[in-house]
């Protein structure tokens, strides 16, 4: 039976029917996936999916090599029988979480401050609320390609700084950061503009979580474009808002989109996904 895909909205993401992953898949559809994610500007949503650990484990491998969050601050919401994944829930088993609760409740790319970030993420939901706890997703490709020449101009060639310890005042403020966690972590600087490898199209670089300033710039003109520049990639335009579903599996490029998970189900229902993360290549300026 041929898979369906079906588009999102104008801004990305398709959505797959049709696919067992828990089946063996062959190098062909791992191709077609892989450009119909690209078409879809960086978000997949393969729906219907019933995998065990290893299964996901097996389809991730086909986007690149995993990434295990060792000595992480959120280490301890990796599965404990299977590293390779990190668990996202609300959950408890005798008092303590399951998975992280409230992870991603901040606008950012997954792993941006480090010298490798992440590539694809690809996000498993075994439970799901009857509602509340979707995630939004938005297009930095699209986000820049909107910008004025003359902005396009004024940012090309800049780098920015992508800072670890930025998210311990935001994203990751309700978690323990030691001052072994940071050092691990030093500011990295990486293009402001980066070309995604795949497409070459330019995206902006830059989410309100982990980037802290602009290299080159005073604080105040720093925290002036990037604010101008986070409101702009935040606009209606070039967002998309997913509704969960159990059964999704959701890929999304963290080169070319930011996303944000939106924390209202606390008192609703249980939420437990499984995330594995392809760590990626060094940022290239476009």
């Amino acid at each position: 039976m041929p898979i369906e895909i079906t588009p999102l909205s104008p801004a990305l993401g398709a959505t797959v029917n049709g696919l067992d992953l828990s089946q063996p898949i062959d190098d062909a559809m791992i191709e077609v996936l892989k450009r119909e994610w690209s078409n879809a500007n960086g978000l997949l949503v393969i729906k219907g999916q019933s995998l065990s650990e290893p299964q996901q484990i097996d389809f991730a491998t086909h986007f690149g090599a995993l990434h295990r969050l060792q000595g992480h601050t959120v280490t301890k919401y990796l599965h404990p029988d299977f590293p390779e994944i990190y668990r996202v829930s609300n959950k408890k088993v005798d008092g303590v979480p399951l998975g992280r609760m409230g992870a991603g409740t901040y606008w950012h790319s997954d792993n941006s401050y480090e010298e490798y970030p992440a590539q694809a993420s690809i996000l498993y939901a075994l439970e799901i609320p009857p509602y509340g706890g979707d995630t939004i997703f938005a297009s930095t490709r699209r986000a820049y390609a909107a910008l004025s020449e003359s902005m396009k101009a004024f940012l090309h060639g800049k780098r920015a700084i992508h800072d670890f310890a930025t998210a311990r005042k935001g994203g990751f403020r309700n978690e323990a950061v030691t001052s072994d966690q940071l050092d691990a972590l030093p500011p990295m600087p990486q293009p402001l503009v980066r070309q995604h490898l795949d497409s070459g199209e330019p995206c902006l670089f830059i989410n309100p979580g982990f980037t802290s300033a602009i290299e080159g710039l005073n604080d105040n003109e720093s925290s002036a474009i990037l604010n101008l520049l986070f409101e702009h990639m935040t606009r209606p335009e070039f967002l998309y808002r997913h509704r969960w579903e159990q059964g999704d599996l959701v890929i999304w490029d963290n080169r070319c989109t930011m996303h944000y998970a939106v924390m209202d189900y606390a008192s609703i229902g249980d939420r437990l996904m499984h995330r594995c993360t392809v760590v990626g290549e060094k940022p290239v300026m476009a």
